[in-house]
């Protein structure tokens, strides 16, 4: 939990290299996100396109997962609206 810069690195490397990567803005979180870290290979999925179901999260009790917000601000709105809704406030 801290601010996205260049060189930033919270995580291990050897956690980050051997779990399912998510996040919400790929080139940010390569750049001066959590995953700058790790190689340029590795796959990095969109939070959005598992929701929409065009990749898939976790698919069992063993995977390792890291998700790497860095904080879309349309994104945490977006959030915020659903959450409103689903407490019935308005």
């Amino acid at each position: 939990m801290g601010t996205d810069t260049r060189g930033k690195q919270e995580l291990d490397p050897a956690l980050s290299s051997r779990a399912q990567r998510f996040t919400d803005e790929i080139a940010q979180s390569r750049t001066i996100g959590e995953f700058q870290h790790v190689s340029h290979d590795a796959p990095i999925v969109t939070i959005g396109s598992v929701i929409e179901g065009t990749e898939s999260g976790r698919t069992n009790d063993e995977q390792i997962t890291v998700f790497d917000g860095t904080g879309v601000g349309l994104q945490d709105l977006a959030c915020a609206q659903a959450v409103i809704k689903a407490l019935g406030a308005s």
